[in-house]
C-alpha cells in the first residue's frame, strides 16, 4: 500500500475528506443515478441511517467531487460501496484519497465491496481477493399472488429478522424495519407451517423497480415471490442482483426471459462470509452490501 500512498503526492492540498450530511447522501445518490446505477427513490435515507460516519464525501476547495461509504456491519464484516468520483476530477489521486480515508474507518478488519471488472486490479493492490459475481437481470414479469404468500407486514418481524439473518452476515433488525416498510415498495413472505421460508421485498427506482433482498429455502419458493414481488411492479421494468454462486437462481430469472445487463465482481480483505448463497436468490444492494 505504500505505493500507492505515494500516488496521493499529487493531490491538491485542499481536498478534504469527511463525514456527509444527509442532503449530501442525495447528491451522492444523484451521482449514482447519473453513472447509470439506478438507485431507489428512498435509498438516500435507508443507506445513510446504516452508518451515518461511514458516508463520507471529498470537497475540493470546498466543492464536493467524490463520495464513498463505509457500512461496519461487524468486525468480519465491513462493506464498501457508493464510491464515485466525477468524471472530470478522476486519474488525479482525488479517489484514492477517498479510499484511503474510507479505509482508516476499517483498518485491518474483514472488507468487501462489488467491483467492476476494470476495477479489479486496483482493489488487489488493497489485498481484495475475487470470490463471486454478482450478476444484474432486467426484465418485464407478469405476476401473480399463489397460495401460501402473504404480505410481509403480517409477518412477525422478529422472524423476518431471523430468518434473514441466515443469508447475510449481521442481525440488522434496524435497517430491515426501514426497508420493508418505505415507501414505494412492498414485501411478501412465504409461510409453511408457521415458518417463514422465504421474503423479498421490491422497490421503486429512478427507473422501474429493484427487487432485493431475495432469499428462499428453494428455487419454487422463490420463484412464488418473484411472481408475487413482481405484481408491484406494474409491468414495469424490474431488476434484480443474482450471485452466480446461485445456479438456480439464475435459471429461474432467465426463465422468466430477464436479461443480464450487468456483472461486478465480490471481493473480499480476508475470509469471506460463511453464507448458504444457494438460498440467496438475490441481495439487498450492491450500495450496502
Amino acid at each position: 500500500m505504500n505505493q500507492l500512498a505515494n500516488e496521493l503526492t499529487n493531490t491538491n492540498q485542499d481536498f478534504v475528506v469527511s463525514p456527509m450530511t444527509t442532503d449530501e447522501v442525495k447528491l451522492a445518490l444523484s451521482w449514482a443515478e447519473a453513472e447509470g446505477w439506478n438507485p431507489g427513490v428512498n435509498d438516500a435515507y435507508n443507506y445513510y441511517v446504516t452508518d451515518k460516519k461511514g458516508f463520507l464525501i471529498g470537497k475540493l476547495n470546498g466543492n464536493p467531487i467524490s463520495c464513498i461509504a463505509v457500512i461496519r456491519y461487524n468486525k468480519n464484516f465491513n462493506f464498501i460501496g457508493l464510491y464515485i468520483v466525477k468524471s472530470e476530477f478522476r486519474h488525479q489521486g482525488y479517489g484514492l484519497k477517498t479510499f484511503q480515508e474510507a479505509f482508516k474507518l476499517i483498518g485491518n478488519q474483514s472488507a468487501a465491496l462489488d467491483a467492476v471488472f476494470q476495477q479489479v486490479h486496483n482493489y488487489q493492490k488493497w489485498d481484495f481477493k475475487s470470490d463471486h459475481l454478482h450478476l444484474r437481470y432486467k426484465g418485464v414479469i407478469q405476476g401473480q399472488i399463489l397460495q401460501d404468500v402473504v404480505d410481509i407486514n403480517e409477518v412477525d418481524f422478529n422472524q423476518i429478522c431471523d430468518y434473514d439473518s441466515q443469508y447475510f452476515p449481521q442481525f440488522r433488525a434496524q435497517f430491515l424495519e426501514l426497508w420493508i416498510k418505505q415507501s414505494n415498495s412492498q414485501g411478501y413472505a412465504v409461510v409453511e407451517k408457521d415458518k417463514i421460508v422465504g421474503y423479498g421485498v421490491i422497490r421503486k427506482c429512478v427507473e422501474g423497480f429493484k427487487i432485493g433482498p431475495l432469499f428462499s429455502e428453494n428455487q419454487a419458493i422463490a420463484e412464488k415471490l418473484l411472481l408475487a414481488l413482481s405484481t408491484y411492479a406494474n409491468n414495469n421494468n424490474i431488476y434484480i442482483d443474482v450471485p452466480d454462486l446461485n445456479r438456480e437462481a439464475i435459471s429461474l430469472v432467465t426463465s422468466y426471459k430477464m436479461e443480464l445487463i450487468f456483472e461486478c465482481v465480490r471481493m473480499y480483505t480476508h475470509q469471506p462470509p460463511l453464507l448458504n448463497w444457494n438460498k440467496i436468490f438475490g441481495v439487498t444492494s450492491l450500495e450496502i452490501g
